[in-house]
């Protein structure tokens, strides 16, 4: 599949669109505390996204393989849960000490951006408060390495050189993407990999990088809804996750 690069006029749409979907996720951060359940959650995201005029890309999305389509906005994703946990089928409510992701892809004029970010309930573990600091220091790492004429292996060179030496494990199977005309798009995103292997990062191109770590083993586990992965031992995972355009300058974070 051919790698769709974007026009600086594209990116700017996106760059508009992030700055809403970076506002959005700030303000559904602030609702997770204890006792509340993830249907409030979906309902304020989708609330939120039409209130602007825009779209929940998740929404009705049917990724490759699936056998059904994504029946919300957000993937909330809680303690052992690493991605795609579906918030307004298996409603849970927040306790005290959990870590809940919160991943959402939002449509502007057309161009889709995907950022995700893991949030602490309440009073959180010193391993779990370990865990959201590595696994967003990763993100930076990456980001950082994300720069004209280097590759995508050094992005996930730099994403492992944080990762590994923490004791924790970078999710089996899982990386980051192009996005923008749909939210999945090449090239594949690694988070591990050997700089100057992969994909070339030039001008135009836009990714998400997305770190996703386990307190635990590397191994996941598919769940019988078809969406939600899980980590295989039941250890603890986070995910970051932000959309960068690579341009001739460096780059630039659109879903800040």
């Amino acid at each position: 599949m051919a790698i769709n690069l974007k026009t600086a006029q594209e990116i700017e749409i996106m760059r508009e669109g992030g700055r809403r979907h970076a506002e959005i996720l700030s303000l559904l951060a602030k609702l997770v505390k204890p006792g509340v359940s993830t249907l409030v959650l979906e309902e304020e995201a989708l609330r939120l996204i039409r209130e602007e005029g825009d779209k929940p890309a998740h929404l009705g999305y049917t990724p490759s393989g699936a056998n059904r389509p994504f029946p919300a906005a957000l993937c909330l994703s809680i303690n052992d849960e690493i991605v795609h946990g579906i918030p307004n089928e298996n409603i849970k409510i927040i306790n005290n000490g959990d870590i809940v992701s919160i991943d959402l892809s939002l449509e502007h004029k057309g161009m889709i951006t995907d950022s995700a970010i893991t949030v602490p309930c309440g009073i959180i573990d010193d391993e779990s408060r370990k865990l959201l600091e590595v696994t967003e220091r990763a993100l930076y790492a990456g980001i950082k390495a994300a720069q004209p004429g280097n590759t995508v292996g050094a992005i996930g060179e730099a994403i492992s050189n944080i990762v590994e030496p923490s004791g924790f494990s970078i999710a089996d199977d899982l990386a980051g993407h192009g996005v923008g005309f749909n939210i999945h798009e090449e090239p594949f995103v690694p988070n591990f990999g050997i700089k100057g292997k992969g994909e070339k990062l030039i001008p135009g191109l836009v990714i998400a990088i997305e770190p996703m770590v386990n307190t635990g083993q590397a191994g996941i586990k598919d769940m019988e809804d078809g969406y939600t992965i899980k980590t295989r031992d039941g250890s603890r995972s986070a995910h970051f996750e932000h959309t960068v355009a690579i341009t001739e300058k460096g780059n630039i974070v659109l879903t800040r």
